[in-house]
């Protein structure tokens, strides 16, 4: 696969591009991510004209629909920044990004949380920022995160299990698009999606049943959606379980008694939380491999990209 691009935060890269002058470079996102990702940095206050220094802005007014403030002077900058906004969205929408890191609790680029004041100076944790608002309502599929969720083992892990998503349902439209690629597309998601969502699996088979020839495009773009939904559903420990026995059916005829003791003793651990959902996923992998199941050696719960895993498991 090639590398991913995504969009981000800039001041998050290192860029001296806040308001105070300085950075808030995020070493996850610098040094590891970096490796197998093609950044797009974005600073909405700075890029819309804004100097650097500038007077520090908060959110005023309506939760969904608030203005963007300076703190001291009162100035409302929300006209600059949303004719800025309009037009620096065109030139993202030619950049078929597959996702974007937001840095959290700003007022422009906030994504979850942000505080927003309302007429008695009294903030609520409950907006979103500017440019964030706008990218999400312009590009409501693209995985979105922020950086310091990110630390969140299970968050990071549904953002880049979305990412990796877009990416390669980015690469079956451009090479690919047909009825019968839809189908292989979904294939090689049926224990991924049984790890999220096994009602919602179900859900997307009928989906694709529903294509008559005449309706592919609807289908796909019906499809792409309720798939990006159900990925955002939490893997749950008991789901992951309920996924593994699954993929254990395949070879339980044909492993040898330790081999099978061996791996429900890893799953097992994992149930009880004692290692990560990697370790019974390679001893899976490595059986899926040793009796040549190839249709679980084409599942994407099994056999990820190499820099999906790298991205999901680091520590």
């Amino acid at each position: 696969m090639d590398k991913i691009k995504l969009g981000i935060s800039a001041c998050l890269l290192g860029e001296k591009v806040r308001y105070d002058g300085q950075h808030k470079r995020d070493h996850y996102l610098t040094d590891v991510m970096r490796k197998y990702v093609d950044w797009v940095p974005v600073c909405p206050e700075h890029d819309c004209g804004m100097s650097i220094p500038r007077e520090a802005m908060h959110l005023e007014g309506n939760i969904d629909d608030p203005k963007l403030v300076t703190v001291n002077s009162h100035k409302d900058m929300t006209g600059q920044m949303v004719s800025w906004a309009e037009k620096r969205l065109d030139e993202l929408a030619a950049e078929n990004l597959c996702g974007f890191v937001f840095k959290s609790k700003s007022p422009s680029s906030g994504r979850f949380k942000v505080k927003v004041f309302n007429e008695h100076g009294i903030p609520e944790k409950k907006g979103i920022g500017i440019f964030a608002r706008m990218f999400n309502d312009r590009f409501p599929l693209v995985p979105q995160e922020e950086e310091g969720r990110l630390t969140d083992d299970l968050l990071r892990e549904s953002f880049l299990t979305k990412v990796f998503t877009c990416k390669r349902w980015q690469n079956y439209l451009k090479k690919d698009g047909s009825a019968s690629g839809l189908v292989n597309f979904h294939t090689r998601y049926k224990y991924l999606l049984m790890a999220h969502s096994p009602k919602g699996l179900s859900k997307l088979g009928n989906l694709i049943a529903s294509n008559d020839g005449s309706n592919l495009k609807e289908v796909k773009g019906d499809y792409y959606k309720l798939l990006m939904e159900l990925l955002g559903e939490r893997a749950t420990i008991k789901k992951n379980h309920n996924t593994m026995l699954h993929v254990m059916g395949y070879f339980k005829k044909d492993i040898s008694g330790w081999e099978k003791k061996e791996l429900l003793d890893v799953i097992d651990l994992y149930v009880k939380e004692l290692t990560p959902c990697l370790a019974p996923l390679v001893l899976l992998l490595h059986y899926a491999r040793k009796y040549e199941c190839h249709y679980l050696l084409d599942q994407y719960y099994l056999s990820p990209d190499p820099e999906e895993v790298m991205l999901r498991y680091h520590v």
